[in-house]
């Protein structure tokens, strides 16, 4: 079995699952949380040696899985804004994979040289893709207005940021991976890099009143 086909084939596993236990909150996302904290712990201690990264990574970790969680249970609002956000990160990681596949134009950075301008530019699509698709299930008959047209493209931007950081402090521990966790996709820090950082911010901007 080829990467790309595990990559598939874990994902069709994984992503309705994780779905599933955000989508039904309670103890059953407690848990779903609790089991990621202990993954990505492992990972970090197993793979990382560096100090500083470990604790940057793990700080990283455990406030954004509090920002799920908090954005779950506060109210509708924030539920509903945590649904989008996960679904613009969804649409951007596919985007960037996709387009970066099919039209392997220039590299983007050194630190990551699987990254291409196309993908940066297959994210953006695919995010704004991701916030149309949720209007329409959400708020059927919705104009999407520019200010939700300009938070995917910064959740798109943070999230491909976040995916970059990460490459950055494996390169720098001269890793592929940060673990063997999922099959295709490698370890937990490998699959949600970039909403980690994306939701924490998205915390930020709900605690502030900035959104919904």
């Amino acid at each position: 079995m080829t990467n790309l086909q595990k990559r598939i084939l874990t994902s069709f596993i994984i992503l309705p699952s994780s779905i599933f236990f955000v989508v039904k909150g309670g103890y059953f996302l407690l848990f779903f949380l609790i089991f990621v904290l202990f993954a990505g712990i492992h990972e970090l201690i197993s793979v990382f040696k560096k100090r500083q990264i470990i604790l940057f990574l793990g700080l990283t970790l455990i406030l954004s899985l509090f920002s799920i969680y908090y954005l779950k249970t506060d109210n509708i609002a924030s539920t509903t804004l945590l649904y989008l956000v996960i679904t613009i990160c969804i649409g951007s990681d596919i985007g960037g994979y996709v387009f970066g596949k099919i039209f392997k134009w220039k590299k983007l950075t050194k630190i990551s040289p699987k990254k291409t301008i196309s993908g940066v530019f297959g994210s953006f699509f695919f995010s704004l893709i991701g916030l149309i698709i949720f209007s329409e299930i959400f708020y059927p008959g919705w104009n999407v207005s520019i200010k939700y047209f300009l938070l995917t493209i910064l959740f798109s931007m943070v999230a491909q940021t976040g995916d970059l950081i990460i490459s950055y402090f494996k390169r720098l521990e001269k890793i592929k991976d940060t673990g063997k966790i999922l099959p295709g996709h490698g370890g937990i820090f490998d699959r949600i890099d970039g909403l980690m950082f994306v939701v924490i911010l998205t915390f930020v901007l709900y605690k502030v009143n900035l959104l919904p």
